[in-house]
């Protein structure tokens, strides 16, 4: 799978992707993370790439040909199994439904919006916008790591076998489509400072752990909602 994320900051992305399952994810070829610099296509001898608004306002709109321009430069014809999301405050709210569906993709394109925003017009040739939740953040680059982050996990050989099906998001109980949060984990020492380990995970009756670790999910995706 490839991965294209179009940013004016592409240095933003080099700690948090030289490290952990994304590093390893690279050294294997299971994914390719590509960053195209949106300002190689600005406009004039100062590569301009963004402009006040029409109308009137504070801040700078970055602007729709420039960004198309790398846009179209990013698409490649010969993976046609592709996604381009364009990070924004006015788009569905991502989970893990999407990685899921974002996973299975060849070629994901994200477009890190900035400033106040890219002209309108580019919805015409994005398929999606993604909120990564209702609050505003500077750019775009943050939710493209977010993304990107839970997408590659997701692919095959990238984890443990079956390792992601028992945790957040994941997890569903029998007969039922609806996601749960994850059951809380304990490990050693069984008493910390009089806080002790629920007994039931140390008697060794797996059907009975199966039971309780469904219960306390549900448990706490009940809290998550209210």
């Amino acid at each position: 799978m490839i991965i294209s994320i179009l940013t004016l900051f592409p240095e933003m992305f080099q700690g948090p992707f030289d490290h952990s399952i994304i590093k390893q994810a690279q050294i294997k070829k299971l994914v390719e993370i590509e960053f195209v610099n949106i300002r190689k296509f600005g406009v004039g001898k100062h590569n301009q790439v963004d402009d006040t608004p029409y109308g009137g306002g504070i801040g700078m709109v970055m602007k729709v040909d420039v960004v198309n321009a790398a846009l179209q430069d990013t698409i490649r014809p010969d993976l046609p199994k592709r996604k381009i999301i364009l990070t924004s405050a006015k788009g569905k709210v991502y989970k893990q439904e999407n990685a899921r569906k974002y996973s299975a993709l060849d070629h994901l394109i994200i477009i890190c919006g900035h400033y106040e925003g890219i002209d309108e017009r580019i919805l015409n040739f994005i398929d999606e916008e993604v909120s990564i939740g209702e609050f505003i953040v500077t750019g775009g680059e943050i939710p493209a790591m977010l993304i990107a982050d839970s997408v590659t996990r997701l692919l095959d050989g990238v984890l443990k076998k079956d390792a992601t099906d028992l945790e957040s998001f994941s997890l569903c109980e029998k007969n039922s489509d609806q996601m749960l949060l994850e059951y809380p984990h304990y490990t050693r020492p069984a008493n910390y400072e009089g806080l002790e380990v629920p007994k039931i995970l140390m008697e060794g009756n797996h059907k009975k752990i199966k039971s309780w670790r469904m219960t306390q999910a549900k448990l706490n995706s009940s809290k998550h909602k209210s």
